[in-house]
């Protein structure tokens, strides 16, 4: 089995595995999740791999997946990063039961350690953004948490650029923890990530922890090389021809360098620009066993093109009216071809 190296965790001191064990599957109170016991083995083969970067939230499994993650943990807490979120709904009927606001997020983080059975995280994501918070409010108030000791580092999931770079110019100015990390959907069928996320994620320095790598199964081969669909879940929507094409790419470069095509998809997630971290979200210890293979293959650079040229997408504007030749020109002046740097990587 692959040997996990580790990474920074964005501009923090903070050593993760190159791998995160997502958790979300962990309970099968949602009908397609994995018992306990299927958890601890998928646990343990993360743990045999070097793995040590494990992340669920307040509301996976309703709630299962935390105590399942506590009680395996247990043992050997100090060894682990552990990482769980707030802001989703957890109490229904009450209005402030949800939200990146203080107070849920106060009671949220509070009902969290006690299913898993901890006092302090070591990291806290905000899950997505309710935009009815002000940044100020959610970023004094994660420092706070963070002074308490109840919180190590914070992080951010599902939020927009403007917002996250809002909130951590915020937190520079006024001696705040700042964000370490970004939490978004990045795989070879979602790349409008890269517009304007994973650019501000490179500015500031954040690590991208990157849900759905495998875009809901698609690029395992599970649909392009005669599998069934899973009767628990309704993967249809991410079953787009589109879509498709892009897999039967993946599968064609798996095919050729003599591996799997979750391996090669989630390699291109591993070796994109910047600290980007898949999280692995597996039902089965042979699914997960699959997946950590992806620490020991690096994708030649043929590979990449072909898979990026499958999964292109437009930029939009402004990127793309920025990077014409007669735009640079106008900006950059008559000798930008010989500038020795890349003019257009993201600095701040």
């Amino acid at each position: 089995m692959s040997t996990l190296k580790y990474r920074l965790l964005g501009r923090s001191g903070l050593r993760v595995s190159e791998l995160c064990l997502g958790t979300m599957t962990f309970g099968d109170d949602w009908g397609w999740g994995a018992p306990p016991d299927e958890a601890r083995a998928q646990y343990e083969r993360f743990r045999a791999a070097g793995g040590n970067f494990v992340d669920t939230a307040n509301n996976y499994t309703n709630g299962s997946s935390e105590r399942i993650v506590g009680a395996l943990i247990a043992p050997e807490r100090a060894s682990i990063v552990l990482a769980t979120k707030y802001t989703i709904a957890w109490r229904k009927g009450d209005p402030n039961g949800a939200g990146n606001h203080r107070k849920n997020m106060v009671q949220s983080v509070e009902a969290s350690l006690k299913r898993l059975g901890t006092d302090y995280l070591d990291l806290l994501w905000l899950h997505a953004w309710d935009d009815t918070t002000p940044p100020a409010e959610v970023m004094r108030a994660l420092d706070d948490l963070v002074r308490a000791g109840k919180v190590l580092h914070v992080g951010v999931s599902d939020t927009p650029a403007w917002v996250v770079s809002h909130a951590n110019t915020l937190a520079e100015l006024r001696g705040w923890s700042p964000f370490v990390a970004l939490q978004i959907e990045y795989s070879l069928l979602q790349r409008t990530v890269e517009r304007e996320l994973t650019p501000m994620a490179r500015a500031f320095d954040l690590a991208v922890c990157a849900w759905g790598a495998l875009g809901g199964g698609v690029l395992s081969g599970k649909f392009t090389r005669g599998g069934a669909p899973d009767a628990k879940r309704d993967t249809t929507v991410r079953r787009t021809e589109r879509n498709l094409a892009i897999a039967r790419a993946v599968d064609s470069v798996a095919d050729a360098l003599g591996t799997t095509s979750t391996r090669v998809a989630l390699a291109w997630v591993r070796q994109r620009e910047g600290t980007v971290l898949p999280i692995l979200g597996a039902r089965t210890a042979a699914q997960l066993d699959d997946a950590l293979g992806a620490a020991s293959l690096t994708l030649p650079p043929d590979a990449l093109a072909t898979l990026d040229d499958a999964s292109a997408i437009e930029l939009g504007f402004p990127h793309q009216f920025l990077r014409t030749d007669y735009v640079k020109k106008l900006v950059g002046g008559d000798t930008i071809d010989r500038f020795a740097f890349d003019p257009h990587r993201p600095r701040v």
